[in-house]
């Protein structure tokens, strides 16, 4: 339902940045030739579509939302490649680094164009209130592209703090995905309210599951290579966890993470060994089970019709367990 509005809404581009977005999307080579690869997993649109039926709707009049989360979620993959100078993204080089810095900025921004002119129009009721709340899951999502940044120049950052910040960063728009969905599917405010709250757990619990990867992640899984974040300095939730000063591993990771120079080697298997010893692996995986049982809470009390929220609740599962 989704890919057919997804090409039409690409083919709007003009041709040197639809060049890069169809590359980005895995649709074509750098030279426009079509491949066949996996793509992106779709978690987001498909979240709009279920929960526009766990409201009581029809999942086809929410296609148009669907299309704009999607839109907007690779708009700041776009961005986030360029800023964490990440050379690969499923299993193939980034857009940047094939097409430069400045055309892969410029073909997220037009995504984020684009996203907002596709649920506009989508001429639903719910067009104008949709995409406000697309466009404050946007400047979340920014606000928290932000922190994660400054955290990387600290050494002080605080477990509440990395929370907030995933909050921000990848909880905002998978709510929004399933609060777009419900208010499409004519849900009443209370099942919008449940419903995105369910996503913004799924969310936070989400980017738990790709910090682990981010550490322990098979590159033929994650296309990204292994220890790629503790490579970076990254502090991500699990190195946040490992870093307290309290334990002898979290002394040695972060005299580790004082070098100004990226670890490699030993470096990079030790690092990831003293990231478990110091408890940020299993304080992860807490955290991860904690968040999905406050997710399907909230899903239970959005009062889902029963085919959506078997869906719902398998695709929850499904996303955690991906191997880490």
């Amino acid at each position: 339902m989704v890919t057919p509005q997804m090409r039409a809404a690409i083919d709007r581009l003009p041709h040197s940045m639809r060049r890069i977005a169809g590359y980005h999307l895995g649709w074509w080579d750098e030279n426009g030739r079509r491949v066949q690869t996996g793509g992106g997993k779709s978690i987001r649109p498909a979240l709009v579509l279920v929960a526009a039926e766990a409201a009581g709707g029809r999942a086809t009049p929410a296609v148009g939302a669907a299309v704009a989360v999607e839109l907007v979620h690779n708009f700041s993959l776009l961005h986030d490649d360029v800023m964490d100078r990440d050379l690969t993204r499923r299993h193939r080089p980034t857009a940047w680094t094939v097409f430069g810095v400045a055309e892969a900025i410029l073909a997220g921004d037009l995504l984020l164009s684009l996203a907002l002119d596709v649920i506009a129009a989508s001429e639903h009721p719910g067009a104008t209130q949709g995409a406000r709340m697309l466009n404050a899951a946007v400047l979340n999502m920014i606000h928290g592209q932000s922190t994660d940044m400054s955290f990387e120049d600290r050494s002080d950052v605080a477990l509440s703090e990395c929370l907030s910040m995933i909050g921000r960063k990848t909880g905002a728009l998978l709510g929004c995905a399933c609060a777009l969905g419900a208010s499409f599917g004519g849900g009443t405010p209370d099942q919008v309210d449940h419903l995105r709250r369910f996503g913004e757990q799924v969310g936070i619990a989400f980017q738990l599951v790709d910090d682990l990867l981010g550490i322990w992640g098979d590159p033929a899984r994650t296309g990204k290579p292994v220890y790629s974040d503790l490579y970076n300095h990254k502090k991500s939730a699990p190195i946040v966890a490992a870093l307290s000063p309290s334990t002898p591993a979290g002394r040695e990771l972060a005299e580790l993470y004082r070098s100004d120079q990226p670890l490699s080697g030993d470096d990079l298997v030790r690092a990831a060994a003293l990231v478990e010893v110091a408890g940020g692996r299993a304080w992860s995986e807490a955290q991860i089970s904690d968040l999905v049982a406050q997710a399907l809470r909230h899903l239970q009390s959005a009062r889902p019709t029963d085919q959506a929220a078997a869906e719902l609740t398998t695709l929850t599962r499904l996303i955690m367990r991906r191997d880490h």
